[in-house]
């Protein structure tokens, strides 16, 4: 089983931004998607953004387009998401996950189910 850490939440201004972590130091593989979802509260968990490793092929949610980028690196073996401009909305729970294979199309992978390791999630506030 793969151990996902994501760290990086904390308290933001409205308007501002902050940059989560996901590290997968055993991560061994090579095809791959990983992804980020958020839960506010009294909400149910939803997808924010997937990289499919194969090719770097992102999806976002339209809620955070253009505002979010999702990275990763290999080296580090850490994914990461840059959250820009950020709304009262973006707050929540953000948790990581990986789907192997990941040779579907990123959007495939927002749906719960087909993600298979899950990390422990990291809380975001957003403050006005």
């Amino acid at each position: 089983e793969v151990q996902l850490q994501a760290s990086g939440g904390g308290l933001v201004e409205l308007g501002g931004s902050l940059r989560l972590s996901c590290a997968a130091p055993g991560f061994i593989y090579d095809d791959f998607a990983i992804g980020w979802f958020r839960q506010a509260p009294g909400k149910g968990r939803e997808g924010v953004s997937c990289i499919r490793s194969s090719d770097g092929e992102r999806y976002y949610a339209d809620s955070v387009k253009g505002r979010f980028t999702i990275s990763y690196d290999t080296a580090k073996k850490t994914a990461y998401l840059q959250m820009n401009s950020m709304k009262s909305e973006d707050a929540g729970v953000y948790y990581c996950a990986t789907a192997l294979p990941g040779y579907e199309s990123p959007s495939y992978y927002m749906r719960l189910d087909t993600m298979e390791n899950w990390g422990k999630g990291t809380l975001v506030t957003v403050s006005s």
